[in-house]
This record gives C-alpha cells, structure tokens and sequence, in this order.
C-alpha cells in the first residue's frame, strides 16, 4: 500500500523495531507532521483474554481528566420530570416512543450516546436491531441507563468514555486531540490504562496485556512499552 508524503515523514520519527514510553511516543507524535484537521490521537490495547467467554469480557467506563476533545451529542429517553431534568441538564435531544419511528424509518443517528432512565428500556428494546451495531444501545454498566440523567450526561460532556473489547479482543479507543500537546494526552492515556488494568477478569490467565499502540488518525502506530 502507497502512503502519502505526510505519513512517510511521520513514519521517519519512529523506529519501529523499539518499545516507547508513553510520554516519549506522545512528544513523537507531537512532532509529526500535521493535516488540515486536528486528528485524534488513538490507543489500541490487544488482551490476553477470550472475549467469546461472558467470564473474560473487559468494558467498563472511564472520564478522562481532559476530555476527548470531542463535543458529544446526548440523546436522552426519559418521561415527565426526568425529561425536564434532562433537558435542563443539556441533554441535546430528549423524547420517549415518539423517537421510534423517528429512529426506526427515517435513520436519525444525530447523536453520539443514547441515556435512557430505566422505565424507558421497553421503548428502546424495540430499537435494538438498529441501534445495537452501531454500539448505541443504553446499559447499565456503562452508566446509560439510569435515574441520576444529570450525572450521566454531565459524565458524558465532559470526557467519559467507554472502552470494551472488540472481536479479537482488541480495544480501540481515542484518548484526545493531537492539539492537547503530550503532557495531557499522557494523562488521559494513564487514566484509561489503569482503568483497563483494573477491569481485569479473574478468569484472565497468562500475559494481561499483550500490546499497547499509539497512533493517530493518518499517522503510523507507535509501540508502547506496558510491561
């Protein structure tokens, strides 16, 4: 595969055959060449562990000291006072079953996280087809589903993320904006690494984790040392 010019030069600042501390593969990452946009800086953590088994599931949910430095959009499913709650707490988009059909036969995805109150669930088991691929449906375990709907979305505006394995037991996860500059981005990178180490199941034999990169949206990965 041909790269770009960009990519090549940023490609020269990292040797690839070595493992970097965290802090020095940000300061590398820093130096790199840069687009026309602020790209995300991304951490991709591969585990010793078997998500095909319930007992080996890494997920949990993290808020990072400096955000993503992504504005997320919040959509919360809630009735009465709770959706006056929501709305007065910033929830960008609050309604109950009359968002459906809204969902359901018009494909309106202009949100990022979907907060539902538990009453709601029902409603939202109906859109699991639709909103379940695209990892929108609420869950109690990431703190979607709830009656504290302030908490929740205060949480997800500034800085909560959710991390959980993919097929191949690898999590993918954008910790930041190149523009954060290493001394921040390594915060949020540390905040997200304990917390994945402490998800650690009971049932995880051997090496917990086996790799850890770095890289940015256009750019080459970087190997970090987590040992």
């Amino acid at each position: 595969m041909k790269r770009g010019k960009r990519y090549q030069e940023a490609a020269k600042l990292v040797d690839s055959s070595k493992m970097y501390e965290a802090k020095e593969a940000l300061e590398i990452i820093e130096k790199m060449p840069k687009p026309k946009f602020d790209e995300t800086v991304e951490l991709h953590v591969k585990l010793g562990v078997d998500s095909k088994h319930a007992d080996q599931q890494v997920r949990g949910t993290v808020v990072l000291p400096h955000g993503t430095g992504k504005s997320l959009r919040v959509l919360v499913f809630a009735k009465g006072d709770k959706a006056k709650e929501a709305e007065a707490a910033g929830a960008d988009f609050v309604g109950a079953e009359e968002l459906v059909p809204k969902i359901e036969k018009e494909n309106w995805f202009e949100y990022d996280v979907i907060v539902a109150t538990p009453d709601m669930m029902g409603v939202i088991g109906r859109l699991g087809k639709v909103l379940g691929p695209k990892g929108l449906m609420p869950n109690p375990k990431s703190g979607t589903v709830t009656m504290d709907v302030t908490k929740a979305i205060s949480e997800i505006k500034s800085g909560k993320v959710e991390y959980r394995l993919d097929k191949t037991n690898i999590i993918h996860l954008g910790i930041g904006k190149v523009s954060f500059g290493a001394e921040k981005l390594a915060e949020n990178y540390q905040t997200i690494i304990d917390a994945i180490i402490k998800a650690k199941p009971a049932a995880a034999k051997g090496q917990y984790m086996k790799s850890v990169y770095l890289t940015t949206t256009m750019g080459p990965s970087v190997y970090i040392n987590q040992k």
